[in-house]
């Protein structure tokens, strides 16, 4: 079968069932089936190019993964972020292209401070995903990271060992975690667990393959939120930057919640979507 029609046949059954990037999630299958990048099976899929029965097959079987709404990342093994490809499976959170926002704050943070060697510490780690792209933008620092959940490590010590550069790894709470740090750090950057308990995620895909345990936050949601904080405020060093991802409609509550520990310059930021999804604070 020509590579056109294998991509025109998945397109319109991910159409079906819901899936918003239906072509391109379709192209990605096929180039991971044959090896190669998007850029490239377009170039295939213009000349004509057409599939063997195995390749048919193989793509077939991944087709109904995907219609099934598992995530592209999981299928696939990997996941793109900022300039990282991260290896991911069941039982990591699968890094969110809002989130690489986030990252950049940390990251321009971290670059502001004029120690030749400043310390950044991600709570909370998953994939590693906002560690390592601090730990291979800014060279010159030490990133710490946090990670509990035994499901998540394997990934995260893959991730770590192809990426880690000055990037150090444990596993653990975050809310005691880096005792040796107290009063050094100057960047702490976190990803929390932030919807309420009784809240069913929007997507299907979050619903029914991403890990309980990177996804609920209590009650309110705000249960990660207050230990972050108090976590953030023993680790940083006076003036001291704080990084935290929300919910878009959590951003009154982050701000409040940072404002009643005493932080200081509390401030809220939107994605590249235009919804609430940051907040930074200065430790006194």
């Amino acid at each position: 079968m020509q590579l056109d029609s294998l991509l025109q046949t998945a397109t319109e059954r991910f159409e079906t069932a819901g899936i918003e990037q239906a072509a391109a999630d379709a192209q990605l299958l096929l180039a991971h089936v044959l090896g190669c990048n998007r850029g490239e099976l377009l170039a295939k899929v213009f000349v004509g190019e057409r599939a063997d029965e195995q390749t048919s097959d193989l793509f077939e079987t991944l087709v109904l993964r995907r219609e099934a709404r598992e995530p592209l990342q999981h299928i696939t093994g990997k996941a793109y972020f900022r300039n990282l490809e991260l290896k991911v499976g069941r039982g990591v959170f699968v890094p969110r292209p809002e989130t690489e926002m986030v990252a950049g704050l940390a990251i321009d943070a971290l670059r502001a401070i004029a120690s030749p060697n400043p310390i950044a510490v991600d709570l909370g780690t998953g994939s590693g995903a906002i560690a390592l792209s601090l730990a291979t933008e800014v060279t010159h620092a030490t990133v710490w990271a946090v990670e509990k959940s035994d499901q998540a490590m394997p990934f995260t010590q893959s991730n770590f060992d192809a990426y880690g550069l000055g990037a150090q790894l444990i596993q653990g709470d975050l809310s005691d975690a880096f005792q040796e740090l107290n009063g050094k750090v100057s960047v702490v950057v976190s990803n929390p667990p932030y919807i309420p308990n009784q809240m069913i995620p929007r997507d299907i895909e979050v619903r029914l393959f991403d890990p309980e345990i990177a996804l609920y936050g209590g009650d309110d949601g705000m249960d990660l939120m207050h230990l972050v904080s108090a976590t953030a405020l023993r680790l940083l060093v006076p003036g001291g930057t704080l990084v935290v991802e929300h919910a878009d409609s959590q951003s009154a509550q982050v701000c409040d919640l940072l404002q009643n520990d005493s932080w200081r310059q509390v401030r809220a930021h939107k994605d590249l979507t235009g919804r609430d999804r940051a907040v930074t604070a200065i430790r006194a």
